[in-house]
């Protein structure tokens, strides 16, 4: 969770709303909490490959698990085209799509070798970007304040709309715990695991997004916070130690870097829970042999990412990614919603204030992102229903 987001999306939050985006950020992890929660819940009592589109089929029926797992699909893709462009932005900047394309290229082979982010590997990144952004604090306490305080105008400047909509593209830097659940297979103890990793790695990232947050305003203001492709080097910058950029830099690209090898191993993995149900061709369905990773849906997944990196801009793709990932975890609050009591850890009010919330935060991004991502979605509902009818007529 503690990935390239938190290094790349306050820039488009503080287009959206200024200073607001404080109040954003709140409003964004109160869902992502309701979410984790929802989450933690189903992945106690289904701790397969999936996620919530598993959860989905169990819970609600196929339509709904077939959902979920197109929106998590298509949200994670952009995903994948949002962490190749934050690791370009930083370590390559002013040819930031040809190096994001060869990023993505790199790290498809590197998982159909079958390497994948170990737990050991897991500690290094974390700890290499938890550095940069101590340090990234340590010289936001030493730079003199922005012009415009960390308040600018004021918390409602771009009013309700814009604070809103800032929530529903910082929901993007909290979406991590999705990974987590989708890993059900390949865990010990699953049922007590995987909750307790959502939850602690949620609450986690909540601390240290709300301190960069604060530390990136004050330093640059929300204008120029808006206007920055890597706010958190600009923030280093400004404080006079421009000799410690590399390190916020190393930092950026070892959090991108180390997000989009998880990232499209989950999807890959999604791809083939879907494929193995026929909800995508039972070409994808097939491991390879010697590495035992999903060989096919994982290239598969790179076309296509490549292809958003060629077409779209990190605010463009962070604003996708939200969409298909605010539906995605809609599903999982009503799946959690319909759960007994008997399996309940947490309270219904969580589950529904999680669904009201994935749709209203939805509906509140770019106009572009909706627009894009309901023809998406629409898409994968007449495929699916295409198929059915299909299947039907030839009984």
């Amino acid at each position: 969770m503690i990935g390239a987001g938190v290094f790349a999306v306050f820039a488009p939050a503080a287009a959206a709303a200024g200073s607001g985006l404080l109040i954003g950020l709140v409003l964004a992890a109160f869902v992502a909490f309701c979410n984790a929660t929802s989450s933690a819940q189903l992945a106690a009592v289904h701790p397969v490959a999936g996620g919530t589109y598993a959860y989905g089929r169990a819970e609600l029926g196929a339509w709904w698990g077939y959902l979920a797992g197109w929106c998590f699909v298509i949200g994670k893709i952009a995903s994948c085209a949002a962490m190749a462009l934050v690791f370009a932005a930083y370590v390559a900047p002013g040819v930031e799509r040809p190096i994001a394309i060869a990023a993505v290229a790199a790290l498809t082979i590197v998982n159909l070798l079958g390497v994948t982010r170990t737990a050991l590997a897991t500690k290094i990144i974390v700890v290499l970007v938890l550095m940069s952004l101590v340090f990234v604090v340590a010289s936001g306490v030493v730079a003199p304040p922005a012009e415009a305080g960390v308040l600018g105008a004021g918390f409602f400047e771009h009013g309700w709309y814009g604070i809103l909509q800032s929530a529903g593209l910082l929901f993007f830097a909290f979406a991590g715990y999705a990974r987590i659940a989708t890993m059900g297979e390949e865990v010990r103890d699953p049922a007590r695991t995987i909750p307790r990793a959502i939850v602690f790695a949620f609450l986690g990232a909540v601390v240290v997004y709300g301190v960069i947050a604060v530390t990136t305003l004050h330093v640059l203001g929300p204008a120029a916070t808006a206007a920055s492709s890597a706010p958190l080097a600009d923030v280093v910058s400004a404080s006079g130690w421009g000799w410690g950029e590399p390190i916020v830099r190393v930092g950026a690209a070892c959090a991108s870097l180390g997000a989009l090898l998880a990232l499209v191993a989950g999807i890959g993995r999604t791809s083939l829970a879907m494929a193995r149900e026929e909800d995508l061709p039972r070409f994808f369905a097939r491991i390879h042999p010697r590495t035992r990773v999903p060989h096919r849906a994982e290239i598969a997944v790179a076309v296509v990412v490549i292809a958003v990196i060629a077409l779209a801009d990190l605010r463009g793709a962070i604003g996708f990614s939200s969409f298909g990932v605010l539906l995605y975890y809609f599903i999982a609050n009503v799946a959690a919603l319909r759960q007994g009591s008997a399996v309940r850890r947490y309270p219904r009010w969580l589950q529904l204030a999680g669904a009201v919330g994935c749709v209203g935060l939805a509906a509140m991004l770019p106009w572009q992102s909706v627009a894009g991502g309901l023809v998406v979605v629409a898409i994968g509902i007449v495929l699916r229903a295409i198929r059915l009818v299909v299947e039907r007529r030839s009984v």
